[in-house]
C-alpha cells in the first residue's frame, strides 16, 4: 500500500457480520479510580462515562482516545465481587487487556452470522452492556485466544 493512500476495502471483505469499527479496548483494573486517573494524567484520556453494572458484575469507565470520540475509548473494568468474570480475570492474568470491542451495525444479525461460521457465543441472547447498548461475546477459543466483544450502540448514541 502506497503511503498516505487511503485503505480500500478488500473485495472478500465480509458485510454481513455488520462491523463498523473498533469500538473499544476493554482493561481490566483493580482499582477503577486509580485506573481513571493514571490514564488522564499519563495519556490525557477524557472519562466520558462511568456506571455500575451488576449484571457484568463490574465498575466501568468508558475514556475517550483523543480529542473526539473518534478515536474510539479504553474500557476501564473493575469487580464488583470476587466472583465476577473480571476477577477471575485479574486472579489469572493481573491487570491488562481483557477484550477488543468492535461496533456493529445489528447485534442480531451479527450473531446469526458468526453463528452460521462455527464461532461460539457467550450468550444465547445479547445483554445489556455500556450506556444501554446490546452486547454479546465471541468465545476466546474460538477467536485466535482473544475475547471478542460485539456492541450495537443504544439508539441514542
Amino acid at each position: 500500500m502506497a503511503e498516505n493512500s487511503p485503505v480500500e476495502p478488500a473485495a472478500d471483505f465480509v458485510t454481513d457480520v455488520g462491523l463498523r469499527r473498533i469500538d473499544h479496548v476493554g482493561v481490566a483494573v483493580v482499582d477503577l479510580d486509580a485506573a481513571i486517573d493514571f490514564y488522564q494524567r499519563t495519556f490525557g484520556m477524557r472519562c466520558v462515562h462511568t456506571e455500575t453494572n451488576t449484571e457484568q458484575g463490574v465498575r466501568e469507565a468508558m475514556l475517550a482516545v483523543g480529542p473526539t470520540a473518534e478515536g474510539g475509548f479504553v474500557q476501564l473494568l473493575a469487580p464488583l465481587t470476587p466472583e465476577s468474570t473480571i476477577a477471575k480475570f485479574l486472579n489469572r492474568n493481573g491487570p491488562g487487556v481483557q477484550q477488543v470491542a468492535y461496533t456493529v451495525a445489528d447485534i442480531d444479525v451479527a450473531c446469526a452470522a458468526l453463528r452460521e461460521r462455527g464461532m461460539r457465543l457467550l450468550y444465547e441472547a445479547p445483554k445489556r452492556g455500556t450506556a444501554g447498548s446490546r452486547v454479546n461475546f465471541v468465545h476466546p477459543k474460538d477467536a485466535g485466544g482473544v475475547l471478542v466483544e460485539l456492541v450495537e450502540p443504544a439508539a441514542d448514541h
